[in-house]
């Protein structure tokens, strides 16, 4: 038998993680939306605007871990985040956009195939993914370390590698992200767990832009 106290407080708690990750994935998508705002409004903007759209892009995701009690303080700062980091990238899309436009639109659905994938991976194992989350994280850190190598040395192939051991990192990120999201039924984290989300798609929109660039050469 059932009891029905259980039986309300499951269904209760399944419907909280509905609505969290619809709200949550609502405002990924108008995130992308305010991004390609951004990318739009700054497409003859100078070079000098990545460094202040980046720049203010975190500082924006840094007020954001002091407005979890405020919905709409952090859905505005979540909406400025997706626009200012449309700002910084406006110069290498509008590049892509001339030279080499199908790399870009190959970058664009790989990155829908590799969210779903992913995500999908990540929100329906059962498995605990903690473990995977901190060893990417800690990936991550060493590869922004040989990043920063590949710019003093000139490495063969370190480009390459560099674009796929990205999203070896991001995979483990996203499927982490995606299970934090299944577990969790706060709806006020809804806007911190869509940025988090929508920066694992802008890292990996990057790299396999990267990575088709190079095949379309």
């Amino acid at each position: 038998m059932i009891d029905s106290a259980s039986y309300r407080e499951t269904g209760s708690a399944s419907g909280g993680t509905h609505a969290l990750f619809g709200q949550t994935m609502g405002y990924v998508a108008a995130s992308a939306g305010f991004f390609a705002l951004g990318a739009y409004l700054a497409r003859d903007a100078s070079a000098g605007w990545t460094f202040v759209g980046f720049i203010a892009a975190l500082a924006c995701l840094f007020c954001m871990n002091f407005t979890r009690q405020s919905a709409s303080a952090s859905t505005g700062l979540l909406f400025a985040v997706g626009l200012l980091l449309g700002v910084a990238m406006s110069p290498t899309i509008a590049y892509y956009a001339g030279a080499n436009p199908q790399a870009l639109w190959q970058a664009g659905g790989g990155t829908a195939l590799f969210m779903a994938g992913c995500g999908a991976i990540g929100y329906a194992t059962r498995r605990d993914l903690s473990g995977l989350a901190r060893a990417s994280f800690w990936a991550l850190v060493a590869l922004i370390m040989f990043g920063v190598l590949l710019i003093f040395v000139n490495i063969p192939g370190g480009s390459l590698a560099y674009s796929i051991l990205g999203l070896v990192v991001f995979a483990g990120l996203t499927m982490s992200d995606f299970q934090r999201l299944r577990r969790s039924t706060d709806i006020d984290s809804a806007p911190l767990m869509a940025a988090s989300i929508f920066l694992d798609a802008l890292n990996v929109f990057q790299f396999l832009l990267g990575l088709f660039s190079r095949n379309n050469r």
